[in-house]
């Protein structure tokens, strides 16, 4: 199989998202990453889609339709703009047929892009989002609240609380930015050290845009004007007792703050609920834990004594909120290294999550509705 073509991120093909033709099986040299860069200009009537599609998210105007129908059009070649009849007939199945064999031929000759962290958009537009949708929409029933808060254009760091036993909700909050940001801009996590030493999931992480959490590679990834996610709380919020729920942990030494200072970024505090219920953990296994290598093996009313069906999570009601952004730029570079200011950005982050988490908890009617 052929090798995917790396982009750096100052390659403005990167935004508009064209895949440039080539010959089958070409390989591409691969450039190092520069500084910060400006995206090309809008053209009139918005930015390009997926193939240089006009619109918001391609080939639809912004505020018609949802960004999953698109993508779904966009990669089995059933654009609506021969009409709903036509797409419904036999030519509308040869579309979808012949749009899934040009997939199929990209992912085989290698004729896609990734960046130098291994992201890989169009997979995750088409394929990756579109098997965590039914989750996001039918099973946690997920509610979006100031997702207009994250920057159209520009990097923004996303700081949430971290809960569930495993890790949903990062997934979750990354569909969330994806599908309803009107600007459709992309949510890239930054993830613990175990996820890249899992088999499949190392590389489905990479594919998905998630990144090692540290300071030099979150700092890279805002200066080239991304979006970024971080979970302060670590394994200490995803891995606490289910009678902690919702009451945040702590938030580390404010490493996140220094990063937003250095990159000049906006703070945008989110607060997720719903995910404390998915696995209740009444229980930590340690020994069983030390033996396998992880920080926790939870112990839950189902798991493991129903064995694989203990695994599955409980259909909670989620509802994610995006705050206010905290600004950065107005500080001088060298405010990173002064210990008070982060201390002070990071409690005024972290108490902005709590109280909006203890907002939704008293607006919420159920755990499961």
């Amino acid at each position: 199989m052929a090798d995917a073509k790396v982009i750096p991120f100052d390659d403005d093909r990167s935004r508009a998202r064209r895949r440039p033709a080539r010959a089958d099986g070409e390989a591409a040299a691969v450039r190092a990453l520069p500084g910060p860069q400006q995206g090309p200009e809008e053209p009139e009537g918005g930015r390009e889609g997926p193939d240089g599609l006009p619109g918001a998210w391609g080939g639809r105007e912004a505020g018609t339709g949802t960004r999953a129908e698109h993508e779904a059009e966009v990669a089995f070649g059933t654009s609506s703009e021969g009409g709903a009849e036509e797409g419904a007939g036999a030519g509308g199945w040869e579309r979808r047929l012949a749009g899934g064999l040009a997939f199929l031929r990209r992912r085989i000759t290698g004729d896609y892009e990734v960046d130098e962290f291994g992201y890989d958009e169009e997979l995750t537009d088409q394929v990756l989002m579109s098997l965590l949708r039914p989750l996001y929409e039918k099973y946690f029933r997920v509610e979006v609240k100031g997702v207009e808060n994250i920057p159209a254009e520009g990097g923004a760091l996303i700081v949430a609380n971290h809960s569930g036993t495993v890790p949903l909700d990062g997934l979750m909050m990354q569909v969330a930015v994806h599908d309803h940001h009107p600007a459709g801009r992309h949510l890239r996590l930054l993830a613990a050290d175990l996820v890249f030493v899992l088999p499949i999931v190392n590389e489905l992480a990479r594919k998905a845009g998630h990144t090692l959490a540290c300071a030099e590679d979150a700092e890279r990834l805002l200066r080239a004007g991304e979006i970024v996610g971080v979970m302060p709380e670590g394994f200490k919020g995803i891995g606490k007792p289910f009678g902690e729920r919702y009451k945040l942990q702590r938030f580390g030494r404010g490493g996140f703050v220094s990063t937003a200072l250095r990159a000049g970024v906006p703070i945008v505090p989110c607060s997720i609920v719903g995910a404390e219920e998915i696995y209740p953990m009444i229980g930590n296994a340690r020994t069983v834990a030390r033996v396998l290598g992880f920080p926790y093996f939870p112990l839950t009313p189902t798991f493991p004594w129903l064995g694989p069906v203990g695994a599955l999570p409980l259909p909670t009601k989620w509802t994610i909120q995006f705050g206010e952004p905290i600004p950065t730029d107005s500080y001088a570079p060298e405010a990173a290294e002064d210990p008070m200011l982060m201390f002070n950005l990071t409690d005024q982050v972290r108490e902005q999550i709590q109280h909006t988490l203890y907002k939704l908890l008293v607006q919420r009617r159920s755990v499961f509705f």
